[in-house]
Parts: structure tokens; sequence; C-alpha cells
């Protein structure tokens, strides 16, 4: 079974919260469409943005957007101008009053989506797989993660018949519910072809309760900081300590 699901979709409920918060009755499929629809313009506008995920959040009349990135400079812009431009297009896009809140991420390396997506850039620069897989996976064991799996598929190297393979360090239990497993899939788009990435990350063990909230203990920086504060910085700064135990 755990092999055969996504670990994040596996674990909703359990250790893991939803992407998308929000309650709706017969907008219900309106609403899913533009939650993609918004995941896929900030992927496309902010692509070296280091983007890892995307909460959001509906009230009656506003959605707010936390991103979850490892580069907020880029993303907020000088003095702010980058984000208030990305609010007004994301407005045009909605027809919906939008609020921006952007949490950074101290450790790139323990995130799938920005370990898979650094490792596309690299081969869409020819670096050899081999080499890059490696770098990444030496550099999330570093930041003290339990285990990482990578596979990757397609034509690698320019060969003519495309394959899989393979390359793992640690340990990474599918099965284990409590056992807290970061996925993400990207592409490579490649001068031969796509080339696709899959990367299973463990953090470790989750024992006892915890809060499903995705953005519970975080702090905001820049955009709309209607929610940041000292409280959140210093449930920021308490996660940190805490991560680092585990």
């Amino acid at each position: 079974m755990g092999q055969k699901t996504n670990p994040i979709g596996n674990r909703l409920g359990y250790i893991r919260g939803w992407d998308s918060n929000w309650y709706a009755d017969k907008e219900y499929a309106a609403n899913v469409i533009e939650d993609a629809k918004l995941r896929a313009y900030l992927d496309k506008r902010i692509e070296k943005g280091g983007i890892a995920r995307v909460i959001i959040e509906r009230t009656l009349k506003r959605v707010t957007l936390t991103i979850h990135t490892s580069r907020p400079g880029i993303i907020i812009g000088k003095g702010g101008n980058e984000i208030n431009q990305l609010r007004e297009e994301l407005r045009r896009l909605t027809k919906k009053d939008i609020q921006i809140n952007i949490i950074e991420i101290r450790k790139p390396e323990l995130d799938a989506n920005i370990v898979a997506e650094s490792v596309a850039k690299q081969i869409e620069a020819r670096i050899n797989y081999r080499r890059a897989i490696k770098m990444a996976i030496a550099a999330t064991m570093r930041a003290s993660a339990e285990g990482i799996k990578v596979r990757i598929s397609g034509r690698l190297n320019g060969s003519d018949m495309s394959r899989t393979e393979e390359f793992k360090e640690g340990r990474t239990p599918l099965h284990t519910f409590r056992a807290d497993i970061d996925y993400a899939h990207k592409e490579a788009h490649t001068v031969y072809g796509r080339i696709g990435i899959k990367v299973w990350l463990c953090k470790g063990e989750v024992l006892g309760k915890r809060d499903l909230n995705p953005n519970a203990g975080l702090s905001t920086k820049g955009g709309d900081r209607d929610r940041g504060g000292r409280g959140g910085r210093r449930g920021g700064r308490d996660n940190d300590r805490r991560g680092g135990r585990r």
C-alpha cells in the first residue's frame, strides 16, 4: 500500500494537514479549479523563487495565500514592489481580494520540493544526473534527515532508450504512518525530452499529537503581516529547536 499511494495524501489527517483550508457548498468545483490555477500561475511566475508549498485559505470575500519559500527576497522584491505587483495580477486572475503571506524555509535541504527542483535545474544545465543527485543526497543527510530516496526516469544522458535509476540513503519507511515523509515530483525539460524526478524524504517519526495546520508556529516575512508578530517569531524559533532535536 505504501508503495502505491502518494505519501502526502496517505498521511493527511494523521501527521500532515491540508494545503487548501476552506469550506464551500455550491462553489466547491470552481474553488478547486481556482486553487490549481493559482498554484500553476505562481510556479510559472516565480520560477526561481524556491517555492515549496502554497497554502490557500478562503473566507467569504478574501483568499489568503501563504507561500513557503527558501528565497523570500525574490518574491518580496526591492521595497515590496514585486509582491505588490503579484497581488494585483492574482486579483485580476481571480476577481477576488488577495492577501499574500511569505514564510521562509530555514533548511531547504529538508524539503522534497526544493531538493527535486534543484536536481531538475542542474540536469537542465547539463550537469551529470548522478553527480547532481549524490550532491543533493549528501546535503540532505548533513541537514539531519533520517533518509532520502531519489528516483529518476527518462532519456538519461541523452541515451536512445529511456530507463529508471534509483539512489537512496538512510531509511524511508513508506508504510509507517507516523514517519514524516515528504514527497515531490518534478520534471527536467532537456533538449532530448523530459526527465522525471521523484524524491522521498524522511524527517523522522512523529510521536504524539501534532498540530495539522501547515502554518502552525511559523512567522510570516514581508507581504501582508496580519498574522506575523512576536508570538509568531517566537513560535518559529521554538519549532526550529524542536525540529533540530528530533
